[in-house]
């Protein structure tokens, strides 16, 4: 029995699986993710790693104790508005809440800005005359008459959802307990969501947005888990299948389809996770994390080794309050369309040729050039090698419809529309780097690169370049990072209650009786899913501000300063907060501040793989021995072509240090080393990638060690 553990993460040209046994050893997979119906790829990828470790499909798939998984269902069902037929029920008078949103003009200077289309549109979203005052007192009871009527409305229109969200719900959630139950009973066959399961906190709008996003989604996530539980009882799976969810935790499928909101960014939550696991095998604190994919790229932040979340978070501009990791995602991967603007400017993506057709040299009747097609014109990428070799890259058809769609337009030849291409596209995934750090308040210079995605070691070295980034690592499980990620998962569950007051006035025992809830319904919850209490942890956060603030920020605090009420240590915690953040605090000012919502993550603490790298042949004894031939590429710093070496990264095991420009090709990824930087290998399993230029700037290299140190990070 071999126990092993398989994170599985579907992106929009691959599906990534990552196995890990008891023993230590590990596998690599990848196949094509079948958009139609990703649970198709997901069986597919099970079949073929039982068919690549000799074994009966029945035999593997008893030995597997574990999936953990990462989906992108939900995602993609609120990107094309393809969630269920929803409706809206909510308190009289604030019907419009949803379109109205927070009546900020995004973009006020744009006369054809159109405000985004709503979740539920205006004839499915019903009101009852029920009231909670601002002090959670009922006014005005619920009619069940009132649900009646709409109970034969909702009929008529045949919808699936109905989300529930009354004012004032928060402070009093009787009401809608009362509505979300009574129509349950009169409607069994539909998902319905009251706010006061999903998000139980101030702010009207915030709260009303996301519980629509998990009614809308909730009918989509609950079908896919159901159609993939059947898949995998299909094929006698008996272990456990734990979904990762937006704030880096993993949870039960039950818990996922009922509360779907907490898996919109499941397969980028799980690149952070990996990135502190790395960071603290290299001996780093803090680093950036970047995941290139075929579809889209997303950065993210992990500070103090810990992964950085938001409750700010939006997706396709519909707003979602819960907490989720701080993760920008932009449309720029190797399926990324190349395409001339109406300024005759080339621009990159979002558009994304996918995985069918996909690019021009996947010769699956892709007729637009995508950045892989650039890389593979560059020379970065061997047209008989990719994936192994178990797909074969149509170079010259490449190169004919490169010149012929963008090349002619730009009056460049094929090899200087592929430059135009990479550079592109490289400038916009640091724009998405700036956004995770410096529009945080963090300076990217003072952080590690770790660098993840099939694509993404080939395009770093010109990011961290743009950055001024120092050094970046591409782990030896960069292909598929986030199933990597995966199996770092802990069970977690994030709880909140509003308790709107002046620390003045903060009344002790009604503030810690709000932590001593979470706590114990974290409890229920975790025990249910088979966490001891001992194995239980606790992680307090408050959101603060300065009395007249309009907005808030998010403090993690220490739980003994809670429970022993040490309001002092947190008022001074949340002044440097602030002064990191924005440049100023207030602290001498004597301005008092406020708490908006008490928060508590419990984080229920599972068994984690012993290593990410597992077993591995034997490595080269020699560079020379690693070498497999040089070929043209091109080197930015030059603008031109030059013949560099070729490594084989499979057997780059031992210490060695590679100057570049050079190529390092594994079966999943290949690093660019670019004519600013030299490669260190043999670390912690990682290729160390650092510019030459930079490197003194707040980092020591200690190679005789294997270890990295960082010295002001």
């Amino acid at each position: 029995m071999k126990g092993y553990k398989l994170g599985i993460d579907v992106g929009g040209t691959f599906t990534d699986f990552f196995l890990v046994g008891n023993d230590g050893s590990s596998l690599i997979h990848k196949t094509l993710s079948t958009p139609q119906d990703s649970s198709i790829g997901f069986i597919t990828g099970i079949k073929e790693i039982a068919q690549k470790l000799n074994l009966e499909l029945s035999s593997f798939i008893n030995d597997i104790d574990t999936i953990v998984h990462g989906t992108t269902v939900a995602t993609n069902a609120l990107l094309t508005m393809n969630g269920a037929k929803t409706a809206l029920i909510t308190t009289k008078g604030f019907r419009d809440a949803l379109e109205m949103r927070r009546g900020i003009r995004e973009e006020r200077y744009n006369n054809h800005y159109k405000n985004v289309k709503p979740l539920v549109p205006r004839h499915l979203r019903f009101t009852i005359d029920e009231r909670i005052d601002a002090l959670g007192n009922s006014i005005l009871p619920v009619k069940t008459s009132e649900l009646d009527k709409i109970i034969e409305q909702l009929k008529k229109e045949e919808v699936k959802a109905i989300a529930i969200c009354f004012i004032n719900s928060y402070l009093n959630n009787e009401h809608e307990k009362i509505a979300t139950e009574y129509l349950r009973k009169a409607l069994p066959n539909l998902f319905i969501s009251g706010s006061y399961e999903v998000l139980p906190s101030v702010r009207f709008y915030e709260r009303v947005s996301t519980t629509c996003i998990n009614a809308y989604i909730g009918v989509v996530i609950a079908k896919y888990l159901e159609a993939l539980l059947c898949k995998l009882y299909d094929i006698n799976f008996n272990g456990k299948l734990m979904i990762m969810q937006s704030n880096g935790g993993v949870v039960t499928p039950d818990v996922a389809r009922k509360i779907a909101a907490v898996t919109v960014l499941s397969g980028p939550a799980a690149a952070p996770i990996a990135g502190a696991y790395y960071a603290e095998l290299l001996g780093f604190d803090n680093c950036i994390t970047m995941d290139m994919g075929g579809t889209s790229f997303d950065a993210s932040l992990v500070v103090n080794r810990k992964c950085v979340t938001s409750t700010d978070g939006s997706i396709d501009r519909h707003r979602i309050a819960l907490p989720t990791l701080d993760i920008v995602t932009i449309g720029a991967g190797g399926g990324s369309i190349g395409w001339i603007d109406k300024g005759d400017l080339l621009q990159m993506g979002p558009k994304s040729a996918g995985s069918l057709p996909g690019p021009i040299s996947y010769n699956r009747d892709g007729i637009e050039p995508a950045c892989t097609d650039a890389d593979l014109i560059l020379g970065y990428l061997d047209p008989n090698f990719f994936a192994g070799g178990k797909y074969i890259l149509n170079k010259e058809k490449t190169i004919v419809l490169t010149k012929k769609t963008l090349g002619i337009t730009l009056g460049l030849d094929a090899m200087k529309t592929a430059a135009g291409m990479y550079r592109v596209i490289n400038m916009n995934m640091a724009q998405g780097v700036r956004q995770v750090s410096v529009e945080r308040g963090y300076d990217p210079r003072e952080f590690l690169m770790l660098c993840a995605g099939g694509a993404g070691s080939i395009h770093a070295g010109e990011i961290c370049r743009e950055l001024e980034i120092p050094m970046f690592v591409v782990p030896d499980v960069a292909s598929i990072f986030c199933a990597a990620g995966m199996l770092l998962g802990d069970l977690k569950h994030d709880y909140v209650r509003s308790y709107m007051t002046r620390f003045s006035k903060i009344d002790k025992k009604k503030f810690l009786a709000f932590f001593a809830q979470m706590k114990d319904e974290a409890i229920r919850t975790l025990t249910e899913e088979g966490i001891s209490k001992e194995k239980i942890e606790y992680n307090p956060s408050l959101d603060i501000r300065y009395v007249g603030q309009f907005h808030e920020v998010p403090l993690e605090v220490l739980m003994k300063d809670i429970n022993e009420f040490n309001t002092a240590s947190i008022i001074e915690a949340f002044h440097k907060e602030h002064n990191r953040k924005y440049g100023y605090e207030l602290k001498n000012e004597g301005t008092e501040l406020e708490i908006i919502n008490v928060r508590l993550r419990a984080v229920g603490v599972t068994e984690k793989p012993q290593s990410l790298s597992g077993n591995k042949i034997k490595g080269a004894e020699s560079l020379e021995q690693a070498l497999k031939c040089r070929r043209p590429a091109y080197i930015p710093e030059t603008d031109s072509m030059q013949e560099v070496p070729v490594y084989d990264g499979d057997i780059l095991f031992n210490n060695f240090k590679i100057e570049g420009p050079a190529l390092i090709e594994q079966i999943n990824t290949t690093i660019f080393i670019g004519g600013s930087y030299n490669c260190e290998t043999g670390i912690g399993g990682c290729f160390v990638v650092y510019n030459k230029f930079l490197m003194p700037n707040g980092f020591e290299k200690n190679i005789s060690t294997q270890k990295l140190i960082s010295n002001n990070v």
